[in-house]
């Protein structure tokens, strides 16, 4: 995996232990990257409000969201046996290759009772393909904030198409999409990504915005690209997207294969996304400060703010590896203030039981909160994220101003 760059914000506040006031901290673990929203990442699964989305209905309520394939607008396109059915590796594995019929379901959990509902294609290695090896000109950008392990995604693709599929032409767009209208591509070989997952950030650069879909898809056909992986956030799949129909309207055989790239670990379906497991590791070193010197002083109270857009994933499982978090707040789950059963009355009922705490808070928590306290304006980033306002700023002043 990459490494993550951590930045600390310690704010201490020392008063004596018989004061009514607290001594409070903040410790801010942020990184420039995209965070994502599990509800627009849906829009590229299928979303039934999404006019190009490929709806099929089947027995007993079920539903297939599937997605936009170039067999849509190119008729009796030529398929060719998949390559991995003569690579020893793979050819003895049973069921190795994925049916066309194969789906997998949106609900876990039914009843007997239940439809069958929404299902969505499986992913994985079909026994067809629809290009020759030899004519394959593939292309890998990445886009948006940075991520963890995006240098592995990369040398994975890389190695992926040489050794399994015999591709030898794949091209790096440096800079992100704006990439696309410069002249300056990489060539990538398995020798030349073969350390690069040892490295932080991604060697193709990123950028966010500059998306021209029909410069972008000029440069793919003068460039004779036919595979285009690319590697980001909502903000990145809705440009897929988009690039995606242009080539549609052009009716190009060239394929567009979206990598959903956020730590945030917030796209229904998979199981989990990559950046996850190390972004919640490097969590602990914050909790770990932050409780060390919460317990240092009286009624000292660690607060720790992790990422989580829309979704506490990371809070939740930071949390539950650390065991010395006494409040988790997440954005599924409002909270208020003030009042019974309220954040200031579990502060004021641990402080007297313990002496100090620590509460992790992810970023998108108890935005409506700020939105009625500080009248905020709806801003956003360049890849049309919503900006939202330092929560940790926020409820540390006001944890600070509750008896002063």
């Amino acid at each position: 995996m990459g490494t993550l760059n951590l930045s600390f914000q310690i704010q201490t506040l020392y008063m004596s232990p018989s004061s009514p006031s607290f001594n409070t901290f903040t410790i801010s673990l942020t990184t420039n990257r995209k965070k994502s929203n599990c509800s627009r990442f849906s829009l590229s699964m299928g979303n039934p409000n999404d006019t190009h989305t490929k709806l099929v209905p089947g027995a007993a309520g079920f539903l297939l969201q599937d997605v936009p394939h170039f067999t849509d607008y190119l008729d009796h396109l030529p398929s060719y046996p998949n390559p991995l059915q003569n690579n020893p590796a793979y050819s003895v594995v049973e069921q190795y290759f994925v049916d066309e019929d194969d789906t997998v379901t949106e609900e876990i959990v039914v009843h007997k009772e239940s439809a069958r509902g929404v299902h969505f294609r499986r992913a994985g290695p079909r026994q067809k393909v629809y290009f020759k090896s030899d004519d394959v000109n593939a292309c890998i950008v990445t886009c948006g904030g940075l991520c963890p392990g995006l240098n592995t995604v990369i040398r994975e693709i890389v190695c992926g198409l040489y050794h399994m599929y015999g591709v030898r032409k794949v091209l790096g767009i440096d800079g992100g999409y704006r990439g696309f209208y410069a002249k300056n591509t990489i060539t990538l070989t398995p020798k030349f990504v073969d350390d690069i997952h040892k490295r932080g950030g991604t060697i193709l650069g990123t950028s966010r915005g500059g998306h021209d879909s029909v410069k972008i898809v000029d440069r793919i056909q003068d460039r004779g690209i036919n595979q285009v992986y690319i590697i980001g956030g909502d903000g990145t799949h809705k440009g897929a997207a988009v690039i995606f129909e242009e080539i549609r309207r052009r009716g190009l055989k060239v394929a567009v294969a979206g990598i959903p790239k956020t730590i945030d670990n917030d796209i229904p379906v998979i199981d989990k996304s990559f950046g996850f497991d190390t972004v919640v590791e490097e969590a602990q070193r914050a909790i770990k400060a932050a409780h060390v010197e919460s317990e240092s002083m009286g009624n000292g109270i660690g607060l720790v703010k992790l990422m989580g857009r829309y979704c506490g994933f990371i809070a939740m499982y930071a949390t539950l590896a650390s065991r010395d978090v006494d409040c988790c707040l997440i954005p599924e789950s409002p909270f208020y203030l003030e009042g019974k059963g309220g954040l200031y009355e579990y502060i004021g009922k641990r402080l007297k039981q313990n002496g100090h705490m620590v509460i992790v808070i992810a970023e998108g928590a108890g935005q409506e909160l700020l939105s009625k306290s500080l009248q905020s304006v709806d801003q956003q980033d360049a890849s049309g994220n919503k900006l939202l306002q330092d929560v940790g700023l926020w409820i540390s002043h006001k944890i600070k101003t509750l008896h002063t």
